[in-house]
Formats: C-alpha cells, structure tokens, sequence
C-alpha cells in the first residue's frame, strides 16, 4: 500500500485527498441547549410570576403539573395550594362535538371574539395519546394561529395520556394556574363526543356542544345521554349551500332539548347555528352564555356547583394519589410481573389477583 502523500510519477492520474466526513450530530448543538436551558425556577417564583400573569412562567407551571415525576408533584401541589388563595370568578366553558364540527375553527373564531371584547382567554386543548406509542401530535395551535398571536390569549394542548374520556390527567390543576393568572374565560377542549363529557361537565361550568348538520341521522346525540349535560349546542358550518340544514337541524335539537327534565339550575338549553367563516352566531352564542352566568349567580347555582366540583377535585385527587403509591410501592412491583403471567395463563383470576396485590400492599405501606 502506498503512502497517501507519495506522487506515483509513472502514473498521468492525480488522485487528491478527499475532505474530511463531518460528524453527524453538530458538535456545537451541545452549547446552544446550555445557553437556553430553562432556569428551574424556586417555588415563589413560580407563584409570583403566576400571580403576575406571566405566560413563560404558567407554562413551566403546567409542565410541572403534568409531570409524574415524585419531586415534581410535590412542588407543583405547594403552588396550587398558594395560587387558590388568589380567587377568579371565571368562566369555564367546556366544548365538545362530533368529529369534523369544527372545533379548533370555532375556538379560533369565538376566541377571538372573547378576547376582542377585553377578556382574557385560555384554551386548554386536549389532544388523544395513540395506544400503540403513548404519544400525541399536540397540533392544536397549527389551526389557531390567529388567536396564537393573541397577547390576551394563551393555548395550551395536553395529551390525554389516557384518562378516563380523553381529558388530561391535570387539566383541573391547569385550570386553577390559568385562573391565578388573571384568565378569566377558560376554554376546556376535548378530544371528541363520546369520550369525555362527564369529566368535563364535573369541572367546567357552562357545557357547549358543537354538532354537525347534515352528517346522518340529526337526532343521534340523544342516544349518548350528551345531550342532557348541554346547556346550548350550536350547529357549526352554517353557512352557503349548508344554512338550510343547520336550520332545520337547530329545530330538531330544540325541540328534543324540551324532551329532556329541567336542570337543576333552572336554566332551560336550547339550540343557536353559527359559522366560524362568515362569524354569524356567535355574537348570539356569546350573548347566551353571559344570560346563563348572570342567572346561574343570581340563583346561587354557580357557587353550589364550584363547591360540589371542589370536593369531586378532592376525592378525584386521592385517586389519582393512592393509583400512583399502589404502583410505586416496592413489593407491589417485585411481583406485578408475575401476578401478569398468573393472569394471562388463566392460572389465577384477574379479581382475585387485583385482591393479593392490594393485600401486598396493604401490608408494605
């Protein structure tokens, strides 16, 4: 083998010697994370630039809350606790419809509105995790990129991380930090009908459900139970050649919504069209949601429901707690393994398993 530098002079062919290959990962990126690593910020920090209605600082805070590490949930409990002395009356307003109502389009639209009016906006969009990867796309803000821009506005999309109905693990402790943050209209979002109704209803406190005419058998929400959590549902994508439709569906729902017993805020639902294009109806929709807040206080029904929603919060969080210390307890997991395979093979009952496994960790608190 001849020397790199050696000139073969019986030979008319120069071969020069080629470029070093670069590496492939920039040998530089590892600077630019340090210079913008995010400061872990002390606990009156946090609470102080809530209370200042800091964006940066509430995202961080939401990020904590959502985190299942064990130091993390301590910290993030400490500063709900000091951010719940800094009382909102807001308005949370879940929103819910049918796959392809329009959603994002009409949060997009009736947000801006809201925000236009001088009120302060959270969206608190809920996106579905996969089964297979656990993860979740978190594309909310893509189709809402005019109230993105919105300095009275803030978005924050959450995955499911399958919970019970597709609504995020600590969407209520989010709702909390937005409020400490000055929001005083709170948009709950979820990842569809069907899947989450009942967990929203228990934490918002004016339920808004979008439908779709035109897509099949108007009727068919009835059949869900949905319909009698709702306190207006609007039929989304009236407009053009679809305004004869959303007509005729908003008389269907309105008089199956009278079908229905009377609610216990004595606030009696109906049905209103709108289109996030042409924006018609949603001054309407606005207007209906203002008359049942100023009923709702004047009867006392909206502080009955926040303290039946506190104590919900409450037992719902021990729940959560003890789920989280059956799992984390040493022996519980020296042996979850094996009671699995127990199962799976049929050798032990999948009740009788779950009641030994409680057992063991009864007896190793």
């Amino acid at each position: 083998m001849q020397d790199k530098n050696h000139i073969n002079h019986d030979s008319a062919l120069i071969v020069n010697e080629g470029i070093e290959q670069p590496p492939i990962v920039n040998p530089y990126i590892g600077n630019f994370y340090k210079k913008n690593r995010v400061k872990n910020l002390s606990i009156d920090e946090y609470v102080t630039g809530i209370q200042q209605g800091n964006i940066s600082v509430l995202s961080q805070a939401i990020t904590l809350v959502e985190s299942n590490r064990h130091e993390h949930r301590i910290m993030a409990t400490e500063i709900l606790e000091r951010c719940q002395t800094h009382k909102n009356e807001s308005m949370r307003i879940g929103i819910t419809g049918v796959p392809g109502a329009g959603k994002s389009t009409f949060i997009e639209a009736f947000g801006g509105m809201i925000t236009s009016l001088g009120h302060k906006l959270a969206v608190l969009a809920i996106d579905p995790s996969s089964e297979r990867s656990k993860g979740s796309i978190l594309g909310d803000k893509t189709r809402m990129e005019t109230l993105c821009s919105d300095p009275n506005a803030f978005i924050r999309p959450s995955p499911s991380g399958g919970s019970l109905g597709g609504v995020a693990r600590k969407t209520r402790e989010s709702i909390a930090l937005c409020e400490a943050a000055g929001f005083d209209v709170i948009f709950i979002e979820t990842v569809g009908v069907g899947q989450s109704e009942t967990t929203v209803h228990s934490m918002s406190d004016f339920f808004l459900l979008l439908m779709l005419a035109g897509a099949g058998d108007e009727l068919q929400g009835i059949k869900r139970g949905i319909m009698e959590m709702s306190d207006l549902i609007a039929i989304t994508k009236a407009d053009g050649s679809n305004i004869d439709k959303a007509t005729l569906a908003k008389a269907l729902y309105s008089n199956a919504l009278h079908l229905f017993p009377p609610s216990e805020s004595g606030w009696i639902p109906t049905a209103l069209t709108s289109s996030s294009v042409t924006k018609s109806g949603l001054k309407e929709i606005l207007e209906k949601i203002e008359e049942y807040f100023k009923m709702a206080k004047a009867n006392g029904y909206y502080y009955k429901k926040r303290k039946e929603q506190s104590r919900f919060w409450m037992y719902e969080t021990i729940n959560e707690g003890l789920r989280d210390r059956f799992f984390e307890n040493r022996e519980v997991l020296s042996k979850l393994s094996h009671y699995e395979v127990e199962v799976m093979e049929g050798r032990l009952g999948s009740f009788a398993a779950a009641a030994e496994l409680l057992n063991i960790y009864k007896n190793n608190i």
